[in-house]
């Protein structure tokens, strides 16, 4: 493990797995350029157009190069043009009559799956009684408010974010408190045709269940999902799946 600048412990070593700040400081010039010739002189060099002590690479009053030494000073102050008259403004076009709202086909409307994650506490204990004493040295979070993120797309994946790798799941278990027993990329929602979903889980560490379940799904075996369904992952995430809520 190493720190990165703002004091997180990162696996990786090129850039935070926390918060994505680069643990080697900024990079080296790429090969293959020429860097700009360096004048001998130093901070404070008087410029030999104006006289202003030096700065920087160019001199602040008059815009003299100290490095290729060119410029002369600023040029002529170019002509300001006289103000024209601004063109009339055309006439505002009449408002578009308001159409009344078209009455629909369909008495039911659809709201949408969505995803209400949560720190479970019954499915923790049932880890630390699957586990053993090790499991205790990873606590329960005292305050884990209810997230609720909504399934779009063709995939949602369920992880922990890893700015270096490119890993930025879109339902993100590293957010506080971050759950340690998820995987980066530890299970995948992928949609159905008819408007479903089912679970997948391409090989995480701990392993996914559902509905209380022990055992873990089967690696890279779709499980179709229902209105209310459970998935358990890491120490304590409890991730409830509920279908679209129709009108009558």
């Amino acid at each position: 493990m190493v720190s990165c600048p703002a004091g997180h412990d990162s696996a990786s070593d090129d850039y935070c797995d926390v918060c994505g700040a680069r643990i080697h400081g900024a990079p080296a010039a790429p090969t293959g350029t020429t860097p700009l010739p360096v004048s001998s002189g130093g901070a404070g060099e008087p410029c030999p157009d104006c006289g202003t002590p030096r700065a920087d690479r160019f001199c602040e009053e008059c815009g003299y190069d100290f490095s290729l030494g060119g410029g002369s000073g600023p040029g002529p102050a170019l002509p300001v043009p006289p103000p024209t008259a601004a063109p009339a403004p055309a006439p505002a076009a009449p408002p578009a009559p308001v159409q009344p709202p078209v009455a629909t086909t369909s008495s039911a409307g659809a709201t949408g799956w969505i995803a209400m994650v949560n720190a479970d506490r019954d499915y923790y204990e049932a880890v630390l009684a699957q586990d053993g004493p090790d499991a205790v040295m990873i606590p329960f979070p005292p305050y884990c408010p209810e997230r609720r993120i909504a399934l779009t797309g063709q995939q949602v994946r369920i992880g922990r974010r890893r700015v270096s790798k490119g890993i930025v799941p879109e339902i993100d278990l590293s957010e506080p408190p971050e759950d340690p027993g998820v995987s980066h990329t530890h299970a995948v929602l992928l949609a159905l045709p008819d408007g479903g979903w089912t679970l997948v889980d391409p090989g995480s560490t701990n392993g996914t269940t559902v509905n209380g379940g022990v055992d873990p799904i089967v690696v890279n075996v779709a499980v179709p999902l229902n209105d209310g369904d459970r998935i358990h992952v890491g120490a304590w995430t409890t991730i409830t799946v509920c279908a679209p809520v129709t009108r009558g």
